[in-house]
């Protein structure tokens, strides 16, 4: 359904959409070449942070070109299998950055509360198993949602309150059993979603205890601007991600949902390279030498 069907404002959409895109991309393409250039920042917080950065360019990939598309064509309408498509890999993106702040949470865990054996705890061998067993996971999380979607009737006019296949949306155009349906959408959800609220609400738990017990008051204000950066990012993905979810059950369809969706998985991507160079002085020194 878009936004709007004023065709006024599509030149604006457009150009809102486009250049969101290209900044989001230029945004985490740059990270991902200053940490690869940078020997300083081949570290296990770094090495999270270069594969946030692909996950967030995937997340938005696999939406806003589909958009900007569909405005100069002047067409919306996206077949069955494309429709699919686009909600498997969204989910398969989405799950995958919040798995990775979670890693990312037990990786300042480690930092502040076991500085001394950080380096072994956080070794290659471990960094590699984290990132692939986020990706499985990730992956099954999109499946389990597929296989709720795929039950749902080949609709030739069926209307998707969002500008993208928005899982929160597509689902409830499931023809499946209700009751089955919730239960499966639910399940996944709050073990996914739980796991990882609870890993990172765990991780700065403990963070935040061992931040207290320094002595110095300037060792606590160092240790807790390493975890500014993660914890602005975790509050804008994790809050507008659940706001949208739970408003696609709880309200009725609408325009409005888009909105809410576009902060999500738009903004969200593009902000993140900023959040993330704005609190850490290493970034933008790589960048600057890069």
């Amino acid at each position: 359904m878009g936004f709007s069907e004023d065709s006024d404002l599509q030149p604006i959409l457009f150009g809102l959409f486009l250049s969101t895109y290209m900044v989001s991309v230029l945004g985490n393409l740059i990270i991902i070449l200053a940490v690869s250039s940078d020997s300083r920042l081949h570290t296990p917080m770094y090495f999270f942070l270069s594969n946030l950065s692909w996950a967030d360019m995937g997340f938005i990939s696999t939406t806003v070109p589909n958009f900007i598309v569909s405005i100069q064509i002047h067409s919306r309408v996206i077949s069955y299998v494309g429709c699919l498509t686009q909600m498997s890999l969204f989910l398969t993106f989405g799950c995958m950055d919040g798995m990775l702040l979670t890693v990312m949470a037990y990786d300042r865990f480690v930092a502040i509360c076991r500085p001394l054996n950080y380096h072994v705890i956080m070794n290659p061998r471990l960094c590699a198993t984290l990132l692939l067993v986020s990706f499985l996971l990730s992956f099954v999380e999109s499946q389990l949602h597929l296989l709720v979607a795929l039950q749902t009737t080949n609709f030739k006019d069926a209307e998707i309150a969002s500008f993208f296949c928005d899982p929160s949306q597509v689902l409830n155009l499931s023809c499946y059993d209700t009751f089955k349906k919730s239960i499966i959408q639910y399940f996944v959800t709050i073990v996914y979603g739980m796991f990882s609220i609870l890993g990172i609400l765990f991780s700065y738990y403990k963070i935040v205890s061992s931040i207290l017990s320094m002595p110095s008051s300037s060792g606590q204000s160092k240790a807790f601007s390493t975890c500014v950066s993660h914890l602005s990012v975790v509050f804008l993905f994790w809050g507008t991600g659940i706001g949208v979810y739970i408003g696609s059950v709880l309200l009725e369809s609408s325009r409005n949902s888009a909105v809410s969706s576009f902060m999500y998985s738009v903004v969200t991507p593009m902000l993140n390279p900023f959040i993330y160079s704005l609190r850490n002085r290493d970034v933008p020194n790589s960048v600057k030498k890069f």
